[in-house]
C-alpha cells in the first residue's frame, strides 16, 4: 500500500490500520538498501518517514510509551528534525508534562521555523502562563509563515530538513513565475548564505528591499549577512534603520547592542541589554550577551553569573557551556560536566549546541590533566565544524601563490610614492593564538596608540576588488598593477576615515586583524607608512592552540591538525615573501622573545615605531579596555609561560599536525630563533 493510501487512513481516524502497515513497510525499509549512496539515502528518508508517522498512530491511539520510542528511533537518525520535536512536544503534552512540551515545542521551531502547529501550540501554552512577550514573538512567526505562498513555504521545509538541493531547486522554479516575490528572494538569499555564497545574498536581499525597503526580516538578514562579511559600518547603518522603524522592538535593539560592542561602545551595549533584561530576565540570547560584554571589560565574575544564568534557563545551551570555557579560567564543577556529558549522549541539542558542548568538556578534561579525554571531545568538536566548512587547503595556497605571483618588486616600484600618507595605522598580522592580542594590549598601553579591534576594512577591501567572480586572476590582485594613484590614495584615506569610530583620539592605533597577512602588498599600496609587525609562535603551540580554539567565523583552516600545519606552513611562505619583496617594511616579533626578554622586545618595538619607551607599556596587564579575543583574560595577567609546550601532553595524537608543518617542526631546536626575518 502506498504512503497516500496511509494518509488516508490517518485522515480518516484509522490508526490501527495505518500502523499495521507502516510496520510492514519498516520491515521493508529494514531489509533494503544497498551499498549505493542513492540508494541508502533513499532507505533513510523512507525509514525516517515512517518512523514518523508510527510515532504519530501510536500516540493517537495513546500508546504514548510506544510513540516515544518510535521518536526516540528518528533522533537516532536525524537527531535535529523539526517534526521530531514537534511529535516529541504532543506526547509530553498528552502526558501533562506541560514545561517539557514548550520546549520541545520551541526546539521543532528553532529546527524548522516552517512547521505552523509548532508555534500555535507555543502560542497556548505561551499565553496560558502569562508569559506575553514570548507569545507575542510566537504570533508574528505564525503570521509570516501562514502569509507565505504555499510552494515558498514547501521550499522552507525543505531547507530546514536538510534537503537544501530540492529547496534550491523548488525556490527558483518559483521565481521564474513571479520574479519580484521578496519573501522567495530572501528564503534563496538564505540557502546562498548556508553554503557561504555570502556576496550572492547580499545581492538578492539587496534588490529585494528596493521592493520593500522597510520589511524588517529582509532589513536583519541583510544585516546579519554584512556581519557576517565583517561590513560593521553597514550592518550599523541597516539597524540604526530597523530601529526607527520600531525603537521599541527588543530583538531589534538586542542587535544594537551587538553593535554597540562590535564597535567598541560596550557602555552603551550593556545599559541596552539592562534594560531587555527587565523586560525578559530569563531570555538567555540577553545573558549571554551580557556574559560577553563583561568578559570583553575584564569583569570575569559578572560573566561567569551571567552565563550562569542562561544555563539556569536553558541547561542544553551550548553557547553558555562553551563561553565559560572560553573565559581560560573557568573550572568546571562534576556536576556541570555530568550534564554536558548527558546532553551529547542525549542527542538533541543542535548542531552548534553540540560543538559549542564538545570544546566546552574537552577544556573542562584539559584543565584536569585529562589528555585522552579532552582530545576526543576537541576532535569531535572540530569534526562537526569541518564538516559544516567548504575550507580547503588547496584553495588558500592558491590564493597566497597569486600574492605572490602579482605583488613582485616591480609592482611596488612601479607604485612607489602613491597611496595615502597617513602613518597612523599599526597592523598586528599573523595566525589567531600566535601572540598578537599580547602585542596589542603592550603597545595600547601607550599614551600614542590606541587599541581597537581586528578590523574588517582590509578583507572588505580584497572583497571589492576581487568582485563577484572570486577566481578571476585578472581581479584582485591583478588589479593592484592597474590601480592609478588616485584611486590608491582614496583607499588609504577611507581606511583612515571609516576606522575613526573605533578610535580614542591618539595620533596611532592598531588594526590586529590576523588575516591581514594576505594583503600585505595592498595595505602597503594603500598606506605606505603605516606599520606591520608579525607577530608569530612556535608552529606547534600556535597550531594546537588553533585547533583547541571554536573560532566564531573566518579561522576554518582551524578544523583539522593537517589542515592547521599545512596553513602555517604557507603562512610562514608568504611571509617570507613580503620580507623578499618589502625589505624592512614589516617587524617579525616571536612570542617566545617576548617571554624571555619583555623590556627588550617592548623597546625594539617602540623603536619601530618610532615612540619613547613608557613604563605603561611593560605594565600592560594593568591597562583598563576592552579586549574581545579570546586572550582577553591572559593579557590582564603579568607575563608568564604557561602556554608553553602545552602540545605536549597531546603529542600522542599530533602526527598529522607534525607531517603537515614539515620543515617547521623542530621539536628540539629553539625554532623561533632562526624561522623570523
Amino acid at each position: 500500500m502506498s504512503r497516500a493510501q496511509v494518509q488516508e487512513l490517518m485522515e480518516a481516524g484509522d490508526f490501527s490500520s495505518a500502523s499495521a502497515i507502516l510496520a510492514t513497510q519498516l520491515a521493508n525499509v529494514q531489509q533494503s538498501g544497498g551499498d549505493q549512496n542513492t540508494k541508502r539515502n533513499e532507505a533513510k528518508a523512507e525509514r525516517l518517514e515512517t518512523l514518523y508517522l508510527s510515532a504519530v498512530c501510536a500516540r493517537y491511539q495513546d500508546d504514548l510509551k510506544a510513540a516515544r520510542a518510535f521518536v526516540q528511533q528518528v533522533f537516532d537518525i536525524e537527531p535535529f528534525l523539526g517534526r521530531a520535536f514537534l511529535e516529541e512536544a504532543h506526547i509530553c503534552r498528552a502526558e501533562n508534562r506541560v514545561r517539557e512540551a514548550l520546549s520541545n515545542y520551541q526546539r521543532a521551531g528553532e529546527a524548522n521555523p516552517a512547521i505552523l502547529a509548532a508555534w500555535r501550540e507555543q502560542i497556548k501554552i505561551l499565553e496560558a502562563s502569562d508569559q506575553k512577550a514570548m507569545a507575542g514573538h510566537a504570533r508574528s512567526e505564525l503570521a509570516y509563515y501562514e502569509a507565505l505562498p504555499p510552494e515558498v513555504l514547501r521550499a522552507h521545509h525543505l531547507l530546514n530538513e536538510g534537503r537544501l538541493a530540492k529547496a534550491e531547486k523548488q525556490i527558483k522554479q518559483f521565481l521564474l513565475h513571479h520574479p519580484t516575490q521578496t519573501d522567495a528572494m530572501r528564503l534563496l538569499a538564505d540557502i546562498s548564505a548556508r553554503v557561504g555564497a555570502y556576496e550572492d545574498a547580499e545581492y538578492l536581499l539587496e534588490n529585494a528591499m528596493q521592493r520593500t525597503p522597510d520589511n524588517p526580516r529582509l532589513m536583519k538578514d541583510y544585516m546579519l549577512i554584512m556581519r557576517k562579511q565583517q561590513k560593521f559600518a553597514q550592518s550599523a547603518e541597516m539597524c540604526r534603520r530597523m530601529l526607527a522603524l520600531a525603537p521599541d522592538n527588543a530583538g531589534f535593539l538586542f542587535q544594537k547592542a551587538i553593535e554597540d560592542m562590535q564597535h567598541g561602545d560596550n557602555a552603551t551595549a550593556i545599559e541596552t541589554v539592562n534594560e531587555l533584561l527587565v523586560r525578559e530576565p530569563h531570555n538567555p540570547g540577553f545573558l549571554i550577551l551580557r556574559g560577553h560584554i563583561e568578559k570583553a571589560l575584564g569583569h570575569h565574575d559578572d560573566a561567569v553569573r551571567a552565563y550562569q544564568a542562561a544555563l539556569s534557563v536553558r541547561n542544553d545551551n551550548g553557547q553558555a557551556f562553551y563561553a565559560l570555557a572560553n573565559l581560560k579560567t573557568y573550572d568546571f564543577s562534576n556536576d556541570e560536566i555530568v550534564v554536558m556529558k548527558a546532553l551529547l549522549d542525549d542527542g538533541r541539542c543542535s548542531l552548534d549546541d553540540r560543538a559549542n558542548i564538545q570544546f566546552a568538556l574537552a577544556a573542562a578534561y584539559e584543565k584536569r590533566q585529562e589528555s585522552d579525554a579532552a582530545f576526543s571531545h576537541y576532535a569531535e568538536g572540530n569534526r562537526i565544524k569541518k564538516a559544516q566548512s567548504r575550507y580547503t587547503a588547496a584553495a588558500i595556497r592558491d590564493e597566497f601563490e597569486r600574492q605572490k605571483e602579482f605583488c613582485t618588486k616591480e609592482l611596488f616600484a612601479a607604485q612607489s610614492g602613491k597611496g595615502h600618507d597617513a602613518p597612523d595605522p599599526i597592523f598586528i598580522v599573523g595566525l589567531p593564538r600566535a601572540g598578537s592580542t599580547l602585542i596589542e594590549q603592550i603597545l595600547a598601553s601607550h599614551s600614542q596608540i590606541d587599541g581597537t579591534l581586528e578590523l574588517p576594512n582590509i578583507l572588505s577591501l580584497s572583497h571589492k576588488l576581487r568582485g563577484r567572480n572570486s577566481a578571476d586572476e585578472s581581479a584582485y590582485p591583478g588589479v593592484l598593477h592597474r590601480l592609478d594613484g588616485d584611486a590608491l590614495a582614496d583607499y588609504g584615506r577611507a581606511f583612515i576615515e571609516d576606522t575613526r569610530l573605533h578610535r580614542a583620539g591618539a595620533p596611532f592605533f592598531t588594526d590586529k586583524m590576523p588575516n591581514n597577512f594576505r594583503h600585505i602588498g595592498l595595505i602597503h599600496l594603500i598606506l605606505p607608512n603605516a606599520k606591520i609587525i608579525d607577530s608569530r609562535r612556535d608552529p606547534m603551540d600556535c597550531c594546537f592552540s588553533g585547533f583547541k580554539q571554536l573560532f566564531a567565523q573566518g579561522q576554518e583552516f582551524t578544523y583539522g591538525l593537517e589542515e592547521v600545519g599545512q596553513y602555517y606552513a604557507d603562512y610562514v611562505s608568504l611571509m617570507t615573501h613580503w620580507h623578499d619583496v618589502l625589505p624592512g617594511k614589516i617587524l617579525h616579533v616571536q612570542h617566545e622573545d617576548v617571554l624571555d626578554d619583555l623590556e627588550g622586545q617592548v623597546r625594539r618595538m617602540l623603536d619601530y615605531l618610532d615612540l619613547p619607551f613608557e613604563q605603561a607599556c611593560l605594565d600592560f596587564h594593568n591597562t583598563q579596555r576592552a579586549v574581545r579575543t579570546a586572550s582577553s583574560a591572559q593579557v590582564r595577567q603579568p607575563l608568564n609561560r604557561k602556554g608553553v609546550g602545552a602540545w605536549r601532553p597531546f603529542e600522542a595524537y599530533l602526527d598529522p599536525l607534525k607531517q603537515a608543518l614539515g620543515p617547521h617542526y623542530r621539536p628540539d631546536a629553539e625554532t623561533h630563533k632562526t624561522e623570523g626575518n
